[in-house]
């Protein structure tokens, strides 16, 4: 029986999704751009959306996509970072909480001036991992496509001046190793807690829940049952790719318009809490004794995981880049609702935009 022209048409465009993908992950691979097979995806499902080739992502694939992200989150710490906040946690509460300040009042702003929908500004302004912010910002009223358009601009940012300050601070680079070696028992669990507590997260109905439980039940392993917790950097890439496709391929025309239309807002603020951020990492530097790179990446509002990609590939205090970015970044899970609540309360109605209303015909959650 052959196909029917619908059926090569999708194949059609989902070839032309991937080929897209793989392109512009590759050019943004090739800027060493962290997240590049993320945002690689990310671009080529909003253009195909946009010009009418949009598919459809299967949500069990988007929700396993995000359960291994969670995984490979839990997989990335270790004993050593919370040792390291505990021996200096007056530093590492200083630091946290200067720089989740400043986010906080920067999106409070935007909020107040209406340009985007909800608490849509307040989690794009959220300096955690761009991804997490991202997934966990529309079970709170947000809106995932801004979120993810402020998230991304800032990693976008974070990443081009954070190599421009390692070239002027002259800090030799340190090669970035690629090469693993695996064992089927961990790489096999960490899928079995990938999948299994993404799909126990939704039917929870725990907010974020096919991210978040996945991260808990495999720290839980690691730390709890010293587990063995490894993933193949293909599972990785194709994770990030599924994550990207259905994020991207919830944009419209209509929206790509809006984001341009408060793109030199955001940018300005962006630049705001770099500069902002910049300021602490001096202070940070003469307190903890640390040269200035490690204070400025311990400090950068980029997100624990394009951060710690940065670190990896420099010559700096890697352990204490790392547990300053997990120490802001577990604060943000643990206020991140609450915090987006208060805010958009205090910000009369959060921000609705008679652009938006148009767009949606109605007015958003938040």
């Amino acid at each position: 029986m052959k196909a029917g022209p619908t059926a090569w048409l999708l194949a059609g465009r989902w070839g032309a999704l991937a080929l897209l993908s793989l392109v512009f992950g590759t050019l943004l691979a090739a800027l060493r751009l962290p997240a590049a097979p993320l945002l690689g995806p990310l671009g080529a499902a909003i253009v195909l959306a946009i010009r009418g080739g949009a598919v459809r992502i299967p949500r069990w694939t988007f929700l396993g996509a995000q359960g291994v992200v969670g995984v490979m989150i839990a997989s990335y710490l270790s004993a050593s970072i919370f040792h390291e906040m505990a021996a200096s946690w007056p530093v590492f509460v200083a630091g946290t909480f200067s720089t989740l300040s400043a986010a906080a009042l920067l999106g409070w702003l935007l909020t107040r001036s209406r340009l985007l929908p909800g608490t849509t500004a307040i989690w794009g302004s959220s300096p955690g991992a761009a991804t997490v912010m991202t997934l966990m910002a529309e079970s709170y009223g947000a809106d995932m496509r801004l979120v993810a358009f402020m998230q991304y601009l800032r990693v976008a940012c974070c990443a081009v001046i954070a190599a421009v300050v390692a070239r002027v601070a002259g800090t030799p680079s340190a090669p970035l190793v690629v090469a693993q070696t695996l064992s089927w028992q961990g790489a096999l669990l960490a899928l079995v807690i990938a999948l299994a507590g993404s799909a126990l997260g939704t039917r929870l109905r725990v907010p974020a829940g096919g991210l978040l439980v996945p991260m808990g039940i495999g720290m839980a392993a690691r730390f709890g049952a010293h587990l063995p917790i490894e993933q193949p950097h293909l599972l990785l890439v194709a994770a990030y790719a599924l994550v990207g496709w259905g994020i991207g391929m919830r944009f419209t025309p209509d929206v790509l318009a809006y984001a341009g239309r408060v793109f030199p807002r955001v940018l300005g603020s962006i630049l705001a809490l770099i500069a902002v951020c910049g300021g602490f990492a001096l202070v940070l530097a003469r307190l903890a004794h640390v040269d200035l790179l490690t204070a400025y990446l311990a400090t950068s509002p980029g997100g624990a995981d394009s951060v710690s990609i940065i670190a990896s590939t420099t010559k700096v205090d890697m352990p204490f880049v790392i547990a300053m970015q997990v120490a802001r970044f577990f604060c943000v899970l643990v206020t991140g609702p609450a915090l987006a609540r208060f805010l958009s309360r205090r910000s009369s109605g959060g921000g609705q935009d008679g652009m938006w209303q148009k767009i949606h015909g109605k007015q958003p959650k938040g």
